[in-house]
């Protein structure tokens, strides 16, 4: 086995090594030689190259959504380190462990002119838990030991993405039988471990509260517990308002809120505002959601999370800092049921919401709506659903899913790029099976995560080929914009076909209902590679019928 001879190269990788952090996305390049050196040389690290730096960055995301816990990305410097940044943004809101190692220039080099250099310290200030700015040099050895330390100890601790900035300078390949230094992982204390908490006042304004609102974020699956969930359902005071990316069922839940509250006029507003507004997990799709509890608000919003409490909705939330397990097992075993027609009342209107919602579905004309249908109908059991942000993500919402299918979406900035490579690193990193929804304009925004060798055979793509951004034609007043299909639709006659060709993916199509059952009906089958379904719809339909399904809820 061979090392690095950059002292530095050996501090970082070693000092993975010791953490745990052993999945390793490299980027190719000059400058990261030594930490290729490092990597690749040791037979406990896996490591995977893939040459697109966002790409690489939210391969990365999806292995440790998946692992739950640390990946580093390695690349060289310069604007390479800059390609990172959606994804490191993602991971900042959403809560995902990344270990981000770029290799610089020596600070005598920076700003002279030197090719594919950039001011690299602290470059993700403003969406990074710590920044490690390393120092080349043997008298740095103790410094640079400590801050690399304390950066992986914050990913792992605090859950998100840290920075290390590896200065070497040349020559960069020379490699060394053993190791020069014997770095040790020291361990910080947990600064975000919950803390005990006075419940007295929050059981007290609970056990008096007939109409008590419960709203679930974002959750990974399985996040709660089944027994706090039957309290919860049981109880005739309380609404638990859940989307498709809570991963939370029970049958007396609401998980589609768009459905519920869209038709809804000042008097049903009225009736559904909540005096007490209980919260947790991470970002809210709805748009409707926000916007009706911040025009009417609950006497009280409480948050339960173990590290922040955004305030979504206006209301300066009390932020119980907990994980929502603990909170639950503590609280609940305190409070009391009280009568109230509250739930009952909803859950009257939830169900003939759905039977409208049913009779819709039958005699709807092809369309996105259709298609969605058609697809989510047709779901295997025992997978995990990988979503595209914009349109896939907000149709995901007012359809019924599988309790045992697993959903994500890059929800902490919302953004359409890097959803596929997402996928693909989630994919690889699970025993389940994986599919993955996206829209046209984010899978060919993201076409280059499919330059990548890491898809398992059992990765499947659905692309929604509207010819466009067709969430632009259902935003209110879009469509009268000038130059609306050039500039906001983005008309396009792309397909993914010839992608396929190209990365040998098994490829189908469909553009009516009855293709799109029958190209379904073989395409969970197993394969020896990936495959893709493209299903065209007819893009002047789409916002007609979505607008319409709204007005026949009513």
């Amino acid at each position: 086995m061979k090392f690095s001879n950059k002292i530095l190269s050996q501090t970082i990788t070693q000092l993975c090594l010791a953490a745990g952090i052993d999945h390793i996305v490299i980027s190719p390049g000059s400058r990261n030689a030594p930490l290729i050196i490092g990597f690749t040389e040791h037979p406990s690290f896996k490591n995977f190259s893939i040459v697109d730096e966002r790409c690489a960055a939210f391969f990365a995301l999806g292995l440790a959504q998946q692992l739950k816990r640390p990946v580093a990305l390695v690349c060289t410097s310069g604007s390479a380190l800059l390609n990172y940044y959606p994804a490191i943004a993602e991971a900042f809101y959403s809560n995902i462990p990344l270990v981000i190692i770029s290799a610089d220039r020596p600070s005598h080099l920076i700003d002279v002119g030197d090719g594919q250099t950039i001011r690299q310290e602290h470059v993700f200030e403003n969406h990074i838990l710590f920044s490690a700015d390393c120092i080349e040099g043997e008298a740095f050895n103790d410094y640079n030991e400590e801050i690399v330390n304390v950066a992986l100890q914050t990913a792992i601790t605090e859950q998100g993405p840290v920075h290390i900035n590896a200065p070497f300078s040349e020559p960069l390949y020379e490699r060394v039988d053993a190791l020069q230094c014997e770095p040790k992982l020291i361990a910080f204390e947990n600064d975000s471990e919950t803390k005990e908490i006075d419940l007295a006042l929050f059981i007290n304004k609970w056990n008096k509260a007939e109409r008590k609102m419960i709203l679930v974020g974002v959750l990974p699956p399985n996040s709660i517990e089944e027994v706090y969930i039957d309290v919860l359902a049981a109880d005739p005071s309380v609404i638990v308002l859940t989307e498709t990316t809570s991963n939370l069922h029970h049958e007396s839940f609401f998980p589609a809120i768009d459905q519920l509250i869209a038709p809804l006029d000042e008097e049903g507003f009225e009736k559904l505002r909540p005096e007490l507004l209980l919260t947790f997990g991470g970002m809210v799709v709805s748009k409707k959601i926000k916007a009706f509890l911040r025009r009417h608000q609950a006497s009280e919003h409480w948050h339960i999370d173990a590290k922040k409490a955004n305030d979504t909705f206006f209301m300066r939330p009390h932020h119980i800092k907990s994980e929502p397990n603990a909170f639950l097992r503590d609280f609940l075993s305190q409070t009391n049921q009280i009568k109230s027609s509250y739930k009952s009342y909803w859950q009257l209107i939830k169900n003939y919401r759905l039977n409208l919602h049913f009779k819709f579905e039958k005699q709807v004309s092809y369309s996105d709506f259709k298609a969605f249908s058609i697809l989510f109908q047709k779901l295997p059991s025992q997978i995990n659903l990988q979503l595209s942000n914009s349109a896939t993500i907000r149709y995901s919402q007012l359809f019924d899913h599988n309790p045992t299918i697993n959903v994500y979406c890059n929800r902490g900035t919302s953004g359409i790029d890097g959803s596929m490579s997402t996928a693909i690193g989630a994919s690889y990193a699970s025993s389940l099976p994986t599919v993955f929804v996206s829209g046209d304009l984010s899978f060919f925004y993201d076409s280059n995560a499919l330059w990548n060798n890491y898809i398992p055979s059992t990765f499947r793509i659905i692309v929604i080929n509207n010819n466009g951004g067709g969430i632009f034609r259902i935003l209110p007043g879009a469509m009268e914009a000038d130059h609306f299909q050039e500039y906001f639709e983005t008309k396009h006659q792309l397909t993914a076909k010839h992608l396929c060709k190209m990365y040998d993916i098994e490829y189908v199509s469909a553009n009516d209902a009855l293709s799109l059952h029958a190209g379904l009906n073989e395409f969970y089958k197993t394969s020896i590679g990936p495959k893709l379904l493209e299903v065209f719809t007819p893009s002047e339909e789409n916002d007609k019928v979505l607008k319409a399904y709204f007005k026949y809820l009513n």
